[in-house]
């Protein structure tokens, strides 16, 4: 169905950036795609990072609190390790769910020499800060999806083409990755009132909004205004276009992010940097660390 065919208001674009590539100490290339700047604009969303990084680099054991992350592999693999005992492998394909809430202490390593991934972190309502922390993985395989008129959707938040994603999250939001062949387009609902953007991973002549938009490449964020739909065109004859629409619902309180810590105020920042260091109020596992 072409957005012509019902009355829903098409979103269109307020903002698109190339996301450039960086050295982030030695043996580690990131793509920060949302940073502090644009955190107001894509409440609920804190944080969005491409990453890839070499078998001696990696992130030992570190603290987090306030927020929720989601962790997509692209190619290779991540070894995450907590305090509290839980270990997962993340391999291509698989995502991880991962509930800082009241403290959480864990590492990233990678599992092979070639690897690229994608972490985003999404806020928490204050009255949600502090719950327990978790984990939740899931395969390539229990990642729902849908694939009609040379589209291809991976649901694994929300819902598209009629499939809905089995991952519950405390904010709500989507996170689909869409493929589109050449030619082909699509139109997605997303809730009015929500935040919207897409993540361009692959692809050099994708046209958002409107037919006669011009064409916008690969490690672009388009961030979306106001609207019920978003609509996707490859214009491409020859290469699919690949992308990440991301959508929540915005929280509208006061955030404040400092290094690990997602919280509401700068008073909260310092209470947090205090308890890990004092090993209390959920980072009781520092101690071992």
């Amino acid at each position: 169905m072409s957005p012509s065919d019902d009355n829903r208001v098409t979103r269109q674009v307020i903002k698109n950036f190339f996301v450039k590539l960086q050295e982030e100490g030695e043996g580690a290339l990131v793509r920060n795609a949302i940073t502090e700047m644009d955190q107001k604009l894509l409440d609920p969303f804190v944080l969005l990072v491409e990453f890839s990084f070499s078998l001696s680099v990696g992130y030992p054991d570190h603290p987090h609190r306030g927020f929720e992350s989601l962790t997509y592999m692209l190619k290779g693999g991540i070894i995450h390790k907590d305090l509290k005992g839980h270990s997962s492998t993340i391999k291509a394909g698989d995502v991880q769910w991962m509930t800082a809430g009241r403290g959480i202490i864990h590492s990233e390593y990678p599992e092979e020499e070639v690897n690229n991934g994608l972490q985003l972190w999404i806020n928490l309502p204050s009255i949600h800060r502090m719950i327990e922390p978790k984990n939740l993985e899931l395969s390539g395989s229990e990642i729902p999806g849908a694939d009609e008129d040379g589209v291809e959707v991976k649901v694994i938040a929300g819902d598209s083409m009629g499939i809905k994603s089995p991952c519950h999250t405390t904010t709500p939001m989507m996170y689909l990755d869409f493929t589109l062949k050449p030619g082909s387009q699509t139109h997605q609902t997303v809730p009015e009132s929500w935040t919207a953007f897409a993540y361009i991973l692959e692809g050099d002549e994708g046209v958002f909004c409107s037919m006669n938009s011009s064409a916008i490449s690969s490690h672009h964020v388009v961030v979306f205004g106001p609207g019920e739909l978003v609509s996707v065109w490859n214009k491409s004859s020859s290469r699919s276009l690949r992308f990440l629409l991301i959508a929540g619902e915005p929280i509208g309180e006061p955030l404040i992010q400092s290094g690990p810590f997602v919280m509401s105020s700068q008073a909260e920042i310092d209470t947090a940097f205090e308890d890990y260091q004092n090993a209390k109020n959920g980072f009781e596992m520092a101690k071992s660390s």
